[in-house]
């Protein structure tokens, strides 16, 4: 019952707006040197990597069309580590960790919390979406 409530009161609180133009600072500054300027994973760095980086802009594309929210947030959060990135992401690890203090729905409606950085972010990856 205690989490039925904490979730109602977490749906009706008042949804932070996502800033993509602050994500798109955060992604140049944190994300493009492996994954390239336009997030097509060819950054400088992208060569010395055991696993090549992620296209970024094909996320949806290679999720059926829908943008994979909570397995975005997550991997930039390192709540789901990925190995090539050393678990969390070396190159900012902290900055995007912390306070899961915003809430975000995923396509399938359901919440996740994230922080703020992360939120701002992930409105920027959307936007860059490539549409086959």
């Amino acid at each position: 019952m205690i989490a039925r409530l904490a979730m109602l009161c977490l749906l009706a609180a008042p949804a932070f707006a996502q800033d993509a133009d602050i994500g798109r600072s955060h992604y140049f500054t944190h994300c493009a040197t492996c994954h390239g300027l336009e997030g097509s994973g060819d950054g400088p760095m992208a060569g010395i990597l055991t696993i090549p980086p992620t296209k970024l802009t094909e996320l949806s594309i290679q999720n059926g069309g829908v943008f994979p929210v909570a397995r975005v947030v997550k991997r930039i959060d390192g709540r789901d580590p990925l190995v090539a990135h050393g678990s969390p992401m070396p190159v900012y690890g902290g900055y995007f960790e912390g306070s899961f203090d915003v809430p975000m729905k995923t396509p399938a409606g359901q919440p996740i919390l994230a922080s703020q950085p992360v939120v701002d972010l992930v409105a920027y990856l959307q936007e860059i979406q490539r549409i086959e």
